[in-house]
């Protein structure tokens, strides 16, 4: 009952991960800060819909359709639509329509939907139609290197492939494990320490904010508003 849901990650650069999940008894959940965009397919009494999502700077309540199954592509930073900028899907939803449970129209021409095992044969069209694309500087950025770019170019265009500011991502990521951490039962002061927070009142301003709960509340898991997607990196 509730939320359940399935993670993998992939070996496509393109790609963060790839999740799908059913819904049963649940209404709503926290939409956990993410700076990812992501593809989303889902069936409820019988009709199939599919939307982009865009980064989302902070939690929030979602409402959840029941009884319904849920397809999602979770894609790697730097990865973008050059048709629909990612900076202008932060925290909005993109309905794609003519959706139906074998095909979806893309570029003006049908594609398989894809499903939780071929989602990488998608994403690998998807970039030979020229419809995604990859700023190879924020993988680069990320892994820690020092692109041949002044500062500001590189922000620019972190933000432009991103949607959001490399200062952004950064305390999105580091909440988002911090959530991780506690679920599995490391004690809030240890994870303070871990992750750089200045203090604990620091970490439950960023829970909050980033998560939707705080420390004492991910400790006991909410079936009636469960959380989205949290996996560990």
């Amino acid at each position: 009952m509730g939320l359940e849901i399935e993670s993998r990650p992939s070996e496509l650069p393109f790609i963060e991960r790839v999740w799908r999940s059913r819904s049963e008894d649940v209404s709503r959940m926290m939409s956990v800060a993410t700076s990812h965009w992501e593809l989303v397919f889902w069936e409820h009494r019988g009709e199939v819909q599919a939307a982009v999502l865009g980064p989302e700077a902070k939690a929030s309540p979602a409402p959840v359709p029941g009884d319904a199954v849920f397809f999602g592509i979770s894609f790697a930073l730097g990865t973008s639509m050059p048709h629909i900028p990612v900076s202008r899907l932060v925290g909005v939803n993109v309905a794609i329509p003519d959706v139906t449970r074998r095909s979806v129209w893309l570029k003006g021409s049908a594609w398989h939907v894809p499903d939780y095992d071929n989602a990488e044969a998608f994403v690998r069209r998807m970039v030979r139609e020229g419809i995604v694309d990859l700023d190879p500087v924020v993988p680069a950025v990320l892994g820690g290197a020092a692109p041949d770019v002044t500062d500001r170019t590189l922000q620019r265009r972190f933000v432009a492939a991103t949607g959001l500011t490399q200062g952004a991502v950064r305390q999105i990521h580091r909440a988002r494990q911090a959530a991780v951490s506690i679920q599995e039962g490391v004690p809030a002061q240890e994870v303070v320490h871990r992750l750089g927070y200045f203090d604990q009142p620091h970490l439950a301003r960023s829970l909050k904010r980033y998560v939707g709960r705080t420390a004492t509340q991910l400790s006991r898991p909410d079936t009636t508003e469960p959380l989205s997607l949290l996996y560990k990196t």
